[in-house]
């Protein structure tokens, strides 16, 4: 529960723990633009060492890592492939655009977040002076709006070969890769190594109150570093946040399983409802996307406001459809709680 609500609207609403706090309180510090903040070092170093990367940066959000990850991979007028329904394209203000000077070219994701390697192959422009050179190719692990389906180390390493091929360069953005490597039961590092970068969240699931870290190479990490100042991320005493970035690596990534048992839990329950539709396949990390039956009367924002009367926050995307998410401040009770709250909705 969070501030009095069982907030289901985003993972984004977690608080950091006690021992975040502490760490926060008496976490060394330096001057990080000078590169002797300490304990922003040993984060860096434990997220490469996570994603199975040389390097790591640590940014003020996945909005930034993502950013600052183009802007190192390309230059100005370089062509960008990415998912239509991706984060990078869709949620991210045009940013690669507006900022990076970078030319998007989106192409439909598959229901499990996928891009069909004919599709992206189709995508990369041919060497003609009429086009945009294109330079990269961006995954996300898990896709958000497609569901928080986990992307398999074998689909990576496809889309890795295909970029080889043609010169390319391949970032992923994890933002929730821990969820994936959960849900598929592997190393995260099975997930990101083979990319030339990727980034993830601290504030999501893992619950730190911000960042996130961009891992690749320590070449590629110069770029970033250089990106970075630029976008005004260049932050000073950033310890006193990395801090609680570490406790999250060390606590609060095994415990993510408990979320996805949740989210099924949740999923479950909404399909036994004759009021919802949803794909119970789908559910299989912390994320849960269903809609109102046709002959459902209400549309969603008026669900969204019934609910928020019995305690309970939800996200429409839509003017039928909704995403709840389980993250650790909400208990197995709280979601039998809100299934409740559901009925009562539906109820009338």
């Amino acid at each position: 529960m969070v501030n009095g609500y069982i907030d289901l609207r985003s993972d984004t609403v977690t608080h950091p723990t006690p021992a975040m706090r502490a760490a926060m309180a008496n976490a060394p510090v330096g001057d990080d633009v000078f590169g002797d903040d300490p304990t922003v070092k040993r984060l860096e170093e434990m997220a490469a060492e996570r994603m199975g990367h040389a390097a790591g940066l640590f940014v003020a959000s996945g909005t930034m890592g993502n950013l600052v990850a183009l802007m190192a991979h390309c230059r100005r007028g370089e062509a960008v492939i990415a998912g239509r329904n991706s984060h990078t394209f869709g949620h991210e203000q045009g940013s690669l655009a507006s900022v990076g000077g970078l030319m998007p070219y989106p192409i439909p994701n598959q229901p499990d977040g996928t891009l069909p390697l004919e599709d992206i192959e189709d995508a990369i422009q041919p060497d003609d002076p009429h086009y945009p050179r294109t330079r990269l190719i961006c995954l996300e692990n898990t896709n958000n709006e497609m569901g928080g389906v986990p992307l398999t180390p074998g689909y990576t390493r496809s889309v890795v070969d295909l970029a080889r091929r043609h010169g390319l360069k391949v970032h992923i953005d994890g933002a929730r890769i821990f969820n994936a490597a959960v849900a598929l039961g592997v190393p995260a590092a099975d997930l990101a190594r083979d990319a030339d970068s990727v980034t993830f969240c601290l504030s999501k699931g893992l619950s730190a109150p911000v960042g996130s870290v961009l891992c690749g190479s320590s070449d590629f990490m110069g770029e970033a570093r250089r990106a970075r100042k630029v976008v005004g991320g260049g932050m000073r005493q950033a310890g006193v946040l990395a801090a609680a970035g570490i406790v999250a690596l060390e606590t609060m990534v095994d415990r993510l399983a408990d979320d996805h048992a949740n989210a099924k839990r949740l999923a479950e329950g909404l399909a036994d409802m004759p009021g919802f539709d949803i794909e119970l396949g789908r559910a299989c990390t912390n994320m849960v996307y269903f809609s109102l039956a046709p002959d459902t009367s209400i549309d969603a924002a008026e669900v969204e406001r019934r609910l928020a009367r019995q305690g309970v926050l939800l996200l429409a995307v839509g003017k039928r459809r909704f995403r709840a998410v389980a993250h650790a401040w909400v208990t197995r009770d709280e979601i039998d709680r809100a299934l409740l709250a559901f009925r009562v909705v539906l109820a009338g």
